[in-house]
């Protein structure tokens, strides 16, 4: 994986026009001309961690991380990157869902002090998804070895609903909680009113493939287009922000909620076609050849959507997605 990062110096500015109707502040068009303009980095893993973004944020006081990467050793080289460039001290690490690559990094973090914040839900979560992935990657990719694999991380801070973060000098970074589930069983999105900008982890891939295993739910993985499409409904209310998904560039609102539906529209429409199309060899998805559709499934997707980063992403992730579709 990859990440992203992102840094900021301002004074605050009246948001008070900005209410939205279920309590988070909506995007504002314009910063004050007296304010400093807000200032956005990013840092990127490398495929071994999924080329996931993680994201941070200098508010000249301290440092606010969103997602902190797929192992100890990745997060530390977000670390170095980011005290190379501030003096701040990280003081929060935000998680905006339960996947392995948002969480796995986080001890790294508390290790210099700052505290991890996560909703409820996705606290309550962690354990089954670690559970479930340091299967996967120790007994069947054997990607690590039984210690090895990243430890369980810990949520320091948590919340419900909506969230505050308590910040030095005037900064805001407002945490919400959507109604619906995404990539995972439940999603934080966190907005920063003075960069107008608003962080959204994997629910958004700007040109890029998604994964499209599911939120593990009860040790399985569920996922649900559907819901997913309604949580990016959800975003609509930010109007005007520029979006930050967990990979690809950044997009505005409208554009970016309106690629990723038709995104998943087509990925369930063209894992459907090949489903249909295996026939009476419908069941060597749940085989020893399963990995060969799978490989064949991120082929046509690559055909079908050129010019998306990161196909591997739908041969490796997509089959929670297509054992569903192969079930119906």
């Amino acid at each position: 994986m990859r990440s992203f990062v992102i840094a900021l110096t301002v004074l605050a500015t009246t948001l008070a026009a900005c209410a939205d109707t279920h309590g988070t502040p909506a995007a504002s068009s314009a910063l004050s001309e007296s304010a400093a303009a807000p200032h956005l980095e990013t840092f990127t893993s490398d495929a071994a961690g999924f080329d996931t973004h993680s994201f941070w944020l200098d508010t000249g006081h301290e440092v606010v991380v969103f997602d902190a990467q797929f192992t100890p050793t990745t997060a530390q080289l977000l670390i170095a990157e980011i005290t190379s460039k501030t003096r701040s001290p990280i003081r929060y690490v935000v998680l905006t869902h339960p996947n392995p690559d948002k969480f796995n990094g986080a001890p790294a973090f508390q290790a210099l002090g700052a505290r991890v914040v996560a909703s409820d839900a996705t606290a309550r979560a962690i354990p089954g998804v670690h559970a479930y992935k340091k299967g996967y990657f120790v007994n069947v990719a054997k990607s690590f070895t039984e210690s090895t694999y990243p430890a369980q991380a810990t949520v320091d801070l948590t919340f419900t609903g909506d969230l505050e973060l308590p910040l030095a000098g005037g900064a805001k970074i407002l945490l919400h909680e959507l109604a619906h589930p995404g990539v995972s069983s439940t999603q934080t999105v966190a907005f920063v009113p003075q960069a107008n900008a608003l962080v959204v982890g994997d629910l958004v891939h700007v040109k890029a493939h998604a994964w499209l295993e599911g939120g593990i739910v009860q040790g399985k993985p569920a996922p649900d287009l559907d819901a997913w499409k309604l949580a990016l409904d959800e975003l609509r209310t930010y109007r005007g922000a520029t979006v930050y998904g967990g990979r690809g560039g950044t997009a505005p609102v409208e554009e970016a909620v309106t690629s990723q539906q038709a995104y998943l529209d087509k990925m369930r429409a063209l894992v459907r076609a090949y489903v249909k199309d295996l026939g009476p060899k419908r069941s060597e998805l749940n085989g020893p050849k399963a990995g060969l559709h799978h490989r064949a499934i991120a082929t046509r997707a690559a055909e079908e959507l050129p010019g998306y980063a990161f196909p591997y992403l739908v041969e490796y992730g997509a089959y929670g997605l297509i054992d569903q579709i192969a079930a119906e």
